[in-house]
């Protein structure tokens, strides 16, 4: 293959690769969407306040992520991460907040549903609040991998 046709690389490795990794993260933004969209209605469990405060932030990055991939933006990390570390920081204040680590008093949901309401417990550990934070981790890793891989 000449140089003329080769595809765009960077140093650590094949546009393919990048491509991958961003369509991985838009897959973990649109299955949490997706997932928190189920859990509401067609489960019919009412979202806390906090559970809205994390979709503001989960919500937009499907149209952002799914943007990027159609021409590659290796830009993207820039103004998704903190949308990430956003709903990452509420999810970790939710599970504080469900594990009774954060006292009832500083607890923001004194009207409508409580933030420790338990809905789902899957294998003794996977609540609503855990799974939001497992997906705003994994968001998190794969932007800072991307973005390591599209600044080199």
């Amino acid at each position: 293959m000449e140089k003329a046709d080769a595809p765009e690389t960077g140093e650590s490795g094949s546009s393919d690769e990048d491509w991958m990794l961003l369509f991985a993260a838009w897959l973990v933004v649109t299955i949490s969407a997706l997932g928190s969209l189920f859990f509401s209605q067609v489960m019919d469990f009412a979202p806390c306040i906090l559970c809205w405060y994390q979709r503001i932030f989960l919500f937009p990055m499907v149209i952002v992520l799914g943007r990027a991939l159609f021409p590659l933006d290796r830009h993207v990390a820039k103004y998704a991460l903190p949308l990430a570390m956003g709903g990452w920081l509420l999810a970790a204040y939710h599970n504080l907040l469900y594990h009774g680590v954060i006292p009832a008093s500083m607890q923001p949901c004194t009207h409508g549903v409580s933030c420790t309401e338990e809905y789902v417990d899957l294998f003794g550990f996977l609540s609503i609040p855990m799974l939001s934070l497992l997906s705003f981790t994994s968001l998190i890793a794969l932007l800072i991998v991307f973005r390591r891989r599209s600044l080199h």
